[in-house]
C-alpha cells in the first residue's frame, strides 16, 4: 500500500488541480488523504484553533505533503502553515506548480523538498516515488 499524501493547496483558487489528482488517484497509483474544505467551521473562520486541530491530524498521519502551488499560493498563510506543521514533523515535502510563473512558498525555499517539473501525473508520479 502506498504511503498516504496530505494535498495542501488553495481551496478557493486550485480545487480543480486537487480534482484533477482525485481522477488520477483512481488508477490507484496514489492513495491521497487531505483535507477538503469539509470541517463544520468554515476556513476563514475566526476559530484558526479549532481548524488548525482538525488539519494537523491528517498531516501527521500522512507519510508526505504535496503542495499544489498555484498563483496565490505563496500568499497563503494556511499553506505555510501546513507546510511548517509538515516540516516540524520531518515528513517529506513535493511540490508542483500549476504554473511555472508562480511563487513559490518561502517556508518550501530550503526545505529539500522533491519538485515535479510540470502538473502531469507521470511528474508527479515521479516526484512521489523519488520521495
Amino acid at each position: 500500500m502506498a504511503s498516504t499524501v496530505f494535498v495542501s493547496f488553495d481551496y478557493d483558487n486550485d480545487a480543480y488541480y486537487k480534482n484533477l489528482l482525485l481522477a488520477w488517484d483512481k488508477n490507484h497509483a496514489f492513495d491521497f488523504r487531505f483535507y477538503d474544505g469539509s470541517l463544520l467551521t468554515a476556513i476563514n473562520s475566526t476559530n484558526a484553533a479549532y481548524i488548525k486541530s482538525q488539519i494537523k491530524p491528517k498531516i501527521l498521519d500522512a507519510g508526505r505533503l504535496l503542495c499544489i502551488v498555484g498563483e496565490k499560493t505563496s500568499r497563503s498563510e494556511w499553506i505555510d502553515w501546513e507546510i511548517q506543521t509538515a516540516k516540524a514533523a520531518s515528513k517529506k515535502l513535493i511540490a508542483v506548480k500549476t504554473s511555472k510563473d508562480n511563487v513559490s512558498p518561502s517556508s518550501l525555499l530550503g526545505a529539500n523538498a522533491t519538485w515535479a517539473l510540470s502538473f502531469t501525473f507521470d511528474a508527479i508520479k515521479k516526484a512521489l516515488e523519488g520521495s
